[in-house]
């Protein structure tokens, strides 16, 4: 996960200082987007390395669920970021789409989106492989919004083709477009981030394979109450069990954590936290009962 956010940054450094120099010379305002996109993703980037950085230490005395909602506040403030680079894009394209210019150095602009699409397309793989493997919140984030500069620098070299060969006006249209779309992700990045921040469950195929592991322990009876939610790249757990009530503390323990390995063996990334009833107790309406 470190070496993703250090990949991150360092792309979207380079591509900033490479855009930069092209707008310079060009005047092009999808570059321009493209330029301001590459400086707010390296701002992104390095929030998004220092949330990575503290989500990943170890939960303490005063964080005893850990430190994984950094992640998701990452992603709000990636958002953000975003969203501004797209209100920006956007009056600046629309500006100049009521007064045309013509563009410079035509092909350094075309040279550079090239590079962009290579060097983003080999980030994007390799951070789709870090969140194969950590289910990471932040990365995801960071991975998404890469994912529309991959369309977003494809639109520029396409506008850039287009106004070369005299479409002037269709830089502004693709700034325009580009800055929509780029404010669709940022709403795309809040919105997930919120899921994390507010406990929101996981999906409902997942917590029913959960109440089915818990179930298939011999001795169980029944499982109910199964809550989960996600914080960082750890999820959390928790349930109850219905228990023979006649079992002696010692013996209900050890169903107990047989129920967490069976619940860990499956999903890792879980910390399960198990509840015994006895089966006198009446469960709730419509809970499932497991064979003896």
């Amino acid at each position: 996960m470190r070496l993703a956010t250090f990949a991150a940054l360092a792309a979207a450094l380079t591509l900033a200082l490479a855009k930069a120099i092209a707008w310079w010379l060009s005047g092009s305002v999808s570059l321009l987007a493209g330029l301001t996109d590459s400086l707010l993703d390296g701002a992104a980037s390095l929030l998004n390395l220092l949330a990575v950085h503290y989500a990943l230490r170890p939960a303490d005395e005063d964080h005893r669920y850990g430190h994984g909602k950094a992640e998701a506040l990452a992603g709000l403030g990636q958002a953000l970021f975003i969203g501004a680079s797209a209100i920006l894009v956007g009056s600046h394209a629309i500006d100049r789409l009521f007064n045309p210019k013509p563009l410079g150095a035509p092909a350094l602009g075309i040279a550079v989106m090239l590079l962009s699409l290579a060097v983003t397309m080999a980030l994007l793989l390799f951070q789709s492989h870090v969140v194969k493997v950590t289910g990471s919140t932040a990365i995801r984030a960071d991975s998404l919004h890469y994912r529309s500069d991959l369309l977003l620098n494809g639109s520029i070299l396409l506008a850039l083709l287009l106004a070369s060969y005299g479409w002037a006006q269709m830089d502004a249209i693709f700034g325009i477009g580009i800055a929509l779309y780029i404010f669709w992700s940022a709403i795309s990045i809040a919105r997930e981030a919120a899921t994390v921040l507010m406990d929101q469950e996981l999906d409902p195929q997942i917590s029913a394979q959960m109440h089915d592991l818990a179930c298939a322990v011999p001795g169980v009876r029944g499982v109910h109450d199964l809550r989960t939610r996600l914080s960082g790249t750890q999820w959390f757990v928790q349930l109850h069990v219905e228990l023979p009530g006649e079992l002696s503390l010692q013996d209900a323990h050890c169903l107990c954590e047989q129920v967490e390995a069976a619940i860990r063996s499956e999903f890792p990334r879980a910390e399960v936290l198990v509840h015994a009833d006895p089966c006198s107790v009446v469960s709730p309406p419509g809970t499932a009962q497991a064979p003896d």
